[in-house]
């Protein structure tokens, strides 16, 4: 059964009796996800890495606990990729998180599901499951060229790498570009292909971080003392977008899963606004009035400080950012109540690329036809982080980057006039089986 994702092929240029060489450029999880689509199809697959060793930035996520995906309903997942997910949505249901549980017990590491709803593989580690996909991989026959830099095309049309032997051309009948966004540089997504496809009439929206953390200008007292601390259950508010969970206070700023989750819309402010304000919520759990109680039942003669620590139940980095706000505490229980539940903290800016888990912006929508082709460049596709969506953390970056590796090498196929695989059958509604997996 044809897909639908692009079976009929305006663009047989490869003859069925021929094995065609595709070359993939980035060994990151959409490479690797294009690399075993297409080999399992019967091409000759060769993947290109800038870096020693492949999927260098997937190890680095996984080394606290690899989060693969996310076991949200359909609707909710899908709304995590904001204006994107309408047109990721097909590329999403033909590979779902169900599809990725079940591939990863392919080989070898069956997941679970944890409280947050998140999915992780039971090792909990991303080490085990890439030595399996590798070994997958070379099984399928896929060539993996280790340390070369893509530079472009040549006048000849064929893609030029930079290696430590000297500069290399290579010719293919038709190519997948997944070479990541622009964080964590030393790893391998540097960015530097924006500029190549631009020059090549290929729209690309400014990179920018996304899921950082924000720089705030602390007091010298505040950061010698708390750098390092944990703000744990509290609410991080911007304008009408609230966030519940934790951070940590660092030297420059504030880190943690809380911040990241509202790192685009802060971003998205300071660009518009040139400033941005958030508020934490210290106790979320309690409203104001029962805290301003609590704290007026507090005997006389007590400090602000411990008056706080009894009766607000606040460890002394939730009480040093009250101090950064408002230097002099007020002393009545109503206005400090107050300003436990909503702690101003003005923002300088987000974490700059180079420290952002991943990154905003990428290859227009517009540059590419439904079966993620560039439209300036005839059989060269684009998949992962280098499109232009975002997601926060929690198994949704690496479920898209999946997805549409799997898309592209869809698209390729058909483009070649080769035989596509039958996609996935019931899109989301098949994770109800595999929910107890």
């Amino acid at each position: 059964m044809a897909p639908s994702l692009g079976a009929d092929s305006d663009f047989p240029h490869v003859l069925q009796s021929h094995v065609p060489h595709v070359a993939i450029i980035g060994a990151g999880p959409a490479g690797l996800m294009a690399a075993e689509t297409l080999a399992e199809a019967g091409c000759r697959v060769t993947l290109f890495e800038r870096m020693a060793s492949p999927a260098r930035k997937f190890l680095l996520a996984g080394r606290g606990g690899l989060n693969l995906t996310h076991s949200e309903p359909r609707e909710r997942f899908l709304q995590r990729y904001g204006e994107a997910a309408r047109w990721l949505a097909p590329m999403l249901d033909a590979f779902p998180p169900a599809r990725l549980r079940r591939w990863a017990e392919g080989l070898g590491e069956p997941t679970f599901i944890g409280s947050s709803g998140r999915v992780f593989p039971r090792s909990f580690k991303a080490s085990p499951l890439l030595r399996a996909w590798i070994r997958r991989l070379d099984g399928l026959g896929v060539r993996l060229e280790a340390r070369h830099l893509w530079t472009g095309w040549d006048g000849e049309g064929r893609l030029r790498f930079e290696t430590s032997d000297g500069e290399r051309s290579v010719a293919a009948d038709a190519v997948i570009l997944a070479l990541g966004g622009a964080s964590w540089p030393r790893l391998g997504g540097d960015g530097a292909w924006a500029p190549r496809l631009a020059a090549e009439g290929v729209e690309v929206a400014t990179l920018r971080p996304a899921n950082s953390g924000v720089l705030v200008d602390w007091s010298a007292t505040f950061r010698e003392r708390f750098a390092g601390a944990p703000l744990k259950r509290i609410a991080l508010n911007l304008g009408e977008r609230t966030v519940h969970g934790e951070a940590v206070v660092t030297a420059r700023g504030l880190e943690g899963g809380a911040v990241y989750a509202l790192a685009g819309a802060i971003r998205d402010v300071l660009d518009r606004d040139g400033e941005a304000t958030l508020t934490i919520d210290l106790r979320p759990d309690l409203p104001a009035e029962t805290i301003a109680k609590k704290l007026a039942a507090v005997r006389k003669g007590e400090s602000t400080s411990n008056r706080l620590r009894k009766a607000a139940g606040l460890d002394p980095v939730a009480i040093g950012l009250m101090r950064e706000a408002m230097p002099a505490l007020p002393v009545a229980p109503d206005a400090l109540a107050a300003l436990a539940k909503a702690v101003p903290l003005r923002v300088a800016a987000v974490a700059p690329l180079e420290r952002a888990i991943s990154t905003a912006g990428g290859i227009a929508r517009a540059s590419l036809d439904e079966r993620l082709m560039l439209r300036a460049k005839p059989g060269v596709f684009a998949a992962g982080e280098m499109l232009d969506w975002e997601a926060p953390t929690g198994g949704y970056l690496l479920q898209a980057s999946i997805a549409t590796g799997y898309a592209a090498a869809l698209g390729l196929l058909a483009f070649l006039g080769r035989e596509v695989p039958v996609l996935w059958e019931g899109g989301f509604q098949a994770d109800e089986d595999v929910r107890s997996a």
